[in-house]
């Protein structure tokens, strides 16, 4: 395998990775909310909410440090891609390109910041709910 495959493979594997993370964390999320919700309807102790609501927030942490660390590898392999597709003609350079129009808002990055953050924000709410009653 030549630099450049090797480059390309390293940026398709964690990008491939930052991807399932983020979905398997989607998952992770389902049922601990659905955990959350069917404790409160059931009417558990106090201490089972915060316990649910604690293991939320350190679920959402713990993806965020692995989206990060997601995120340091890709940038390694985009700052490499972006020298090797310099040689190519001015409409191949795709990283180029794609940073020409770049938002802060429409990105993968903001999206799982946002779902992540809006996570935690719910499991301190039932930790705070669970304390409130304790």
């Amino acid at each position: 395998m030549d630099g450049r495959g090797f480059v390309w493979a390293h940026f398709k594997l964690n990008a491939e990775q930052r991807l399932r993370g983020f979905n398997f964390f989607v998952v992770l999320a389902i049922f601990a909310d659905g955990g959350v919700l069917a404790a409160l309807e059931r009417g558990f102790s106090p201490g089972v909410l915060m316990l649910l609501g604690a293991f939320t927030v350190l679920l959402a942490m713990v993806f965020w440090l692995v989206d990060a660390r997601s995120r340091q590898l890709l940038q390694i392999t985009i700052t490499a891609l972006k020298e090797i597709e310099a040689e190519y003609p001015a409409s191949y350079r795709l990283f180029a390109i794609d940073a020409l129009g770049q938002s802060r808002v429409i990105s993968y990055t903001f999206a799982i910041r946002a779902l992540l953050i809006a996570q935690m924000g719910f499991g301190l709410g039932v930790l705070g709910y669970g304390v409130y009653h304790w």
